[in-house]
């Protein structure tokens, strides 16, 4: 999965998947890309910011968009296990919350889909754990 965060049309954040690698359940590529971006503007409040990402992120990633103020989403493909925009919850848009955001989602969504389906298929491949 990754992740990207623009402002003012920079990309001012990216990540992608860290959890094997560095162990840390919440190192999603969306929380990556949204850390650097607060890094990037010194604050933590991304009101002009949208996040794209090739998955419909899960609910910690949606709950880090809402509380960090992302102001839109884009996303890839759905995920039907775990998203918590549209499949399973509907966390940035939830009128509970304090802050909603914009969703677009279900964009190049075979694409994306695709690009995980080959990345998955070659990790079953190589054996990798």
């Amino acid at each position: 999965m990754g992740a990207i965060v623009v402002m003012d049309g920079q990309i001012v954040g990216r990540g992608f998947n860290l959890r094997e690698t560095t162990a840390d359940p919440t190192a999603h590529a969306e929380v990556i890309a949204l850390r650097q971006a607060a890094e990037h503007v010194g604050h933590w409040r991304l009101i002009d910011a949208t996040l794209y990402v090739t998955l419909e992120p899960c609910a910690m990633c949606a709950g880090a968009l809402v509380n960090g103020r992302v102001g839109r989403l884009v996303y890839g493909c759905t995920d039907p296990k775990a998203g918590a925009v549209d499949s399973l919850f509907g966390i940035p848009t939830d009128t509970r919350l304090n802050h909603r955001l914009t969703v677009t989602g279900d964009v190049r969504a075979s694409e994306c889909a695709e690009v995980l389906r080959a990345f998955f298929r070659a990790r079953r491949k190589n054996h990798v754990p």
